[in-house]
């Protein structure tokens, strides 16, 4: 009986990660950002209205389409806990080593009951390279020979990272004039999120992507 069973790799749509870049299957590539949060809760009605203006403003500027991410997981607290139990192991004092060993138990009781949540917000920046020069027809963007891998030749994918870097500059200034602040993941982060976006049940850290 033949084995039926599609590859995992076949629904994995990432081709390759270079110089922080993210190159799909399709051609497209990308480059994510990090961002920080902001307690909007916690601001005045003035300057909630203010932060919403200037992200609305931020929006209106750009030409090209954004992809906002939230990853929630569950925060893993026994390290925590370890931390607090060599603290009470070498506690002198016997009042001290009482409240700590309460706060423990009150910490292991409370995150049995609710789930403690880590949230981390991505943006990703897209950047899809031509392929059709009204002129000329199809473009030789790609290695010949290599059509169905979309990989770029090494002058191709310069010339396209430039543009992407450019359109990362414009969103990391437009979020920063809105408190946010950001930073650009490197291939070792983009190993592990897009691990953990595949792997969404495995606690354990990123494995190596296959290429």
């Amino acid at each position: 009986m033949a084995n039926t069973q599609a590859a995992t790799q076949d629904f994995v749509t990432i081709r390759d990660i270079k110089d922080n870049v993210v190159i799909q299957k399709n051609g497209q590539m990308c480059m994510v950002l990090l961002a920080s949060s902001i307690n909007f809760a916690l601001k005045s009605l003035d300057e909630q209205k203010a932060v919403l203006l200037q992200f609305q403003q931020f929006l209106n500027t750009l030409d090209f389409t954004l992809q906002v991410y939230v990853q929630s997981r569950r925060l893993n607290i026994e390290p925590y806990l370890s931390l607090l139990a060599g603290m009470e192991v070498n506690q002198d004092n016997d009042l001290m080593r009482t409240q700590l060993r309460e706060y423990i138990e009150f910490i292991r009781t409370f995150t049995e009951d609710v789930d403690v949540m880590s949230k981390s917000f991505f943006v990703v920046i897209p950047y899809t390279p031509a392929k059709i020069n009204l002129t000329k027809g199809l473009t030789n963007l790609f290695t010949p020979g290599q059509g169905q891998s979309n990989l770029p030749t090494e002058t191709a994918f310069e010339e396209h990272r430039i543009q992407l870097e450019q359109r990362v500059g414009m969103v990391s200034e437009g979020l920063a004039r809105v408190g946010v602040r950001t930073i650009t993941l490197q291939k070792d982060d983009l190993v592990e999120l897009f691990y953990h976006l595949y792997n969404p049940g495995d606690p354990t850290g990123a494995a190596p992507l296959q290429q």
